[in-house]
């Protein structure tokens, strides 16, 4: 098999040329398309659409449920990345699995588990409607689905960063005479603050985008339980394509300074984990 520098040139540029065409197909036209139709009707027609009083409400639900959504997912990826990375105990590997539970199951399955749980027809669900409890079909549903699909992020990310760093400074930290609060606040957090950033950007962009759990737990009512994603397929199906498009648009952005943001974290996190890694080799 010949390397990278001994393989002939026209294999080098064929290899690139198929990567910048499939990039071209399924990114870069779908993206310029998308700001195409946004502004087809002019800007006055594309800031009517976002400043439509129902876009506005699912802008705000949209950035509401991201905001607490990573707001738990912080709280909890630390607490387990901490608890899988410096203690051994049972069901550890239980654990683990859990948190990877959302990459395999569907979206729209796990908001129709949801609903199975929390309607009516279940007990929790006829003991909360006894109580004048909503959660389906309201903001706190699409908060827990989104929760959900999110929850793996931020712990993922920040697992390799905590086993990269070891627990050596945190002993010294410690036999010297520091509280835990104080290690982690001065020793830990520092350590693994570009994990825990690159996580919280995942788990937002994935918050702000997400569709078929929100779709089945939502009911999709407008002026109320319309995210973004549920805003545009409304505009569409209703024909006013322009109007979707902007709204998308939206999305898109969100989604370049998303890609903007982590690439810049990612390269800092990567350096991290190399330093890491030096000197616990040297130690």
């Amino acid at each position: 098999m010949k390397s990278r520098e001994t393989a002939p040139g026209w294999v080098r540029h064929l290899l690139l040329l198929t990567a910048l065409g499939v990039i071209a197909l399924l990114l870069i036209v779908p993206a310029l398309n998308v700001l195409f139709q946004a502004f087809s009707k002019g800007l006055g027609a594309y800031f009517s659409a976002i400043l439509d009083g129902n876009t506005l409400h699912a802008i705000f639900l949209t950035t509401a449920v991201a905001l607490i959504a990573v707001a738990i997912n912080l709280v909890f990826g630390v607490a387990a990345s901490w608890a899988i990375t410096k203690y051994d105990f049972r069901g550890k590997s239980l654990l683990i699995t859990l948190i990877d539970l959302p990459f395999s199951v569907s979206p729209v399955v796990s908001g129709l588990i949801y609903v199975l749980t929390l309607g009516t027809q279940s007990w929790l669900g006829g003991w909360l409607y006894a109580h004048d409890i909503q959660i389906l079909y309201a903001a706190p549903g699409i908060v827990l689905a989104t929760t959900f699909v999110t929850f793996p992020f931020v712990a993922r990310e920040v697992m390799p960063v905590m086993e990269a760093i070891g627990i050596d400074q945190e002993e010294a930290s410690l036999t010297l005479g520091a509280s835990a609060w104080q290690t982690f606040r001065h020793v830990t957090l520092p350590n693994i603050k570009w994990g825990v950033i690159y996580g919280v950007i995942l788990c937002a962009s994935r918050a702000m985008g997400e569709y078929g759990a929100v779709s089945v737990i939502s009911g999709r009512i407008t002026g109320r339980t319309d995210t973004m994603s549920l805003r545009v397929e409304k505009l569409y199906q209703d024909y006013q394509t322009p109007a979707a498009f902007a709204v998308a648009s939206l999305l898109l952005f969100l989604a370049f300074v998303t890609l903007g943001i982590k690439t810049a974290v990612e390269w800092k996190l990567r350096r991290t984990l190399a330093e890491a890694t030096r000197k616990a080799e040297t130690a």
